[in-house]
């Protein structure tokens, strides 16, 4: 039997899965393929790059997919979203920062509003301001976020606030056990970002793929590092999961050094991500890593993800008794 839950509901969608708004790497054609499979594709709206936005959100096609803004940047050109809803997306995702501002046009459009939070006081306001679906994300996430672990932050959230909006997981869910364990914590469904960030839609670089499929948990960093070197201004209560490198190993013991030395460091940093160069370019991906070793369409991902689901699931009474 199919996986329903409260989040496939208010979507309209077939499987409780989302794909995290990657910025440069979940496009148009990612986006369009997860929806296309029955969950939801969310275009990775980043640190506000018109062009590029536009470009994915014609390359999505026809289908309706989703459209995600890290809100502190957003604040910083708020037109962006103007333009992101003219596009009717089937939702819109905002993460790092208060959506209060932001809540009432989205209303309006009547399109519902998905908040990422990594904390409990996060979470209760974001529902205050008018937050429809609220992702708890772990630290165990790739890309940026907290530093709450996803197990004990997801019922916690659930409990907190679930009664009002569906809750979804965010943070070390890459396949069917992911999920159906996401449900038993009272998800209603996922966000996946580093299960796709392979995927043969994603815009990640090809060797950014390779060491996808090579990497493991176990490599992964939490660092300010990569932010210092591209010159971006994240504010310090969100740093980012990536694998380890030799250039992000080195720049995590001295920051404060890095910080003097981006006039240098963030051109070879930008050649380096655009060459795939992953001995200074990062790959952000987190600790699920481990478990992303095929190279496979977002369909072939969404559905093998689903049916290990439902099969665990429909096995789970075995073992009572």
């Amino acid at each position: 039997m199919p996986i329903k839950t409260a989040l496939t509901s208010l979507l309209d969608i077939e499987h409780p899965i989302l794909l995290a708004p990657m910025a440069g790497v979940a496009g148009g054609a990612l986006a369009s393929a997860v929806t296309n499979a029955g969950g939801l594709g969310i275009v990775g709206g980043g640190y506000g790059d018109k062009d590029w936005l536009s470009q994915q959100l014609l390359g999505a096609g026809n289908t309706r997919v989703g459209v995600g803004f890290i809100t502190w940047s957003l604040r910083r050109n708020p037109a962006l979203l103007d333009l992101a809803l003219a596009h009717h997306p089937k939702a819109m995702f905002l993460s790092f920062g208060d959506i209060d501002e932001f809540a009432a046009p989205i209303k309006r459009a009547n399109i519902p509003l998905i908040a990422q939070i990594q904390t409990l006081a996060q979470a209760r306001k974001a529902v205050a301001d008018g937050a429809d679906i609220i992702v708890a994300q772990g630290a165990e996430a790739g890309g940026h976020g907290g530093g709450r672990s996803t197990l004990p932050l997801v019922p916690a959230v659930v409990d907190a606030i679930g009664h009002k909006v569906p809750v979804v997981a965010a943070g070390g869910i890459a396949d069917g056990r992911g999920l159906a364990a996401a449900l038993m914590l009272g998800a209603s469904g996922v966000v996946c970002g580093s299960l796709f960030y392979a995927s043969r839609e994603s815009l990640a670089h090809p060797n950014n793929k390779r060491a996808t499929f090579a990497g493991s948990g176990d490599d992964t960093i939490r660092s300010s590092a990569i932010d210092v070197a591209r010159g971006i201004d994240w504010p310090g209560q969100w740093n980012i999961r990536t694998l380890k490198n030799p250039a992000i190993v080195q720049w995590d013991r001295d920051l404060d050094g890095l910080k003097g030395q981006v006039e240098t460091e963030k051109p070879r940093y930008l050649k380096a991500a655009a060459e795939g160069d992953t001995d200074v370019a990062a790959v952000i991906v987190g600790e699920a890593v481990d478990l992303i070793k095929a190279d496979a369409s977002a369909a072939e991902i969404v559905a093998t993800m689903v049916a290990d689901a439902e099969k665990r699931l429909a096995a789970a009474p075995q073992m009572l008794g």
